[in-house]
């Protein structure tokens, strides 16, 4: 191999070298590109759960919808204009997903301090790790470098997003479809551990299921009439106990009967998963750390990175 050769063999390698990391995301993206990012961010986000503890769990729920839909690509946040069709009215996010305008100031804090350079992806991907670790559950380092979409899909958010009237197998399967276990569903269904869901998602599990603790199911009713249309938007809490709290009280409201979706209480339902609920409702520790895991492997479905996509300037539309 002569020199020419050879300089052109190692340029190419360098540069395949250098297109594989460009792919892959990092904890430390933005060091030195915005190295103030994440104490811009928690102040913002720590301010408006002050102001509504429910954000948080509406924050990290987003995130769940974001990256359930072509990745985590901040698609979710795109606003439906004349000529372009996003995410936000699909059934499973129509009068439901909220947190956007905390999206946005977030985003204005940022740009101020480092204008252009961080996407709105990545923001939503801090903004549920802080909104879980002010809420008292665990942290983690979240890996960044995602780019935002330039499009939407409004059949995928339809299609890919669970409902709250999932069996267990459906379940299963919509997790699978984005490359995540039997395991890791459970473990990331323990998200419902905070928020709140309006009576249309419970209203079937609490008057026609029988997996249903019955005092439980008749408490719920007060504030659920049996009627669609009447109350349908009445809020009740994911997790009785605890519901501005992460912990693992989501998983002994399993145990008992008392999972206030048909979906939730699947989980715990004389099938597959019973052993793992059993366990995380009597060991916090374990379902901490294994929540952590589970939500950077999410936060890995699909990424744009590199020249994909852009980084765009307001979250709510396209540059």
């Amino acid at each position: 191999m002569d020199s020419s050769t050879t300089m052109s063999f190692f340029t190419l390698v360098f540069v395949l070298f250098l297109g594989g990391t460009n792919a892959q995301l990092s904890a430390n993206f933005y060091s030195y590109s915005c190295p103030n990012l994440f104490s811009t961010v928690k102040p913002v986000l720590q301010s408006a759960i002050s102001n509504e503890k429910r954000m948080g769990a509406s924050i990290l729920r987003l995130f769940f919808h974001d990256c359930f839909v072509n990745g985590c690509d901040g698609s979710l946040l795109l606003d439906d204009t004349a000529n372009f069709t996003g995410e936000k009215n699909a059934n499973p996010n129509k009068n439901s997903v909220r947190g956007f305008e905390v999206i946005d100031n977030i985003k204005t804090a940022v740009e101020k301090s480092c204008p252009g350079v961080v996407s709105c992806s990545d923001i939503l991907a801090i903004a549920a790790r802080d909104s879980v670790v002010i809420l008292g559950g665990p942290n983690w380092n979240v890996k960044l470098g995602r780019r935002d979409a330039k499009t939407a899909s409004l059949s995928g958010a339809n299609n890919n997003i669970p409902t709250p009237a999932s069996s267990l197998s459906t379940l299963i399967s919509k997790f699978s479809a984005q490359g995540l276990s039997s395991s890791e569903m459970v473990t990331l269904a323990g998200a419902h551990t905070i928020g709140q869901a309006r009576c249309t998602s419970f209203r079937s599990h609490i008057y026609n299921d029988t997996d249903i603790d019955s005092s439980f199911a008749k408490s719920t009713q007060s504030n659920c009439p049996t009627t669609s249309g009447s109350g349908d938007n009445n809020l009740a809490p994911l997790d009785l106990q605890t519901p501005t709290a992460f912990d693992n009280n989501y998983y002994r409201n399993l145990v008992t009967l008392k999972g206030l979706l048909h979906s939730d209480q699947e989980l715990y339902n004389n099938g597959s998963t019973d052993s793992q609920i059993q366990k995380y409702s009597v060991n916090p520790k374990q379902f901490s750390s294994d929540f952590a895991a589970a939500i950077i492997k999410m936060g890995d479905i699909s990424p744009l990175t590199g020249s994909q996509g852009e980084i765009r300037k307001n979250c709510r539309m396209v540059n």
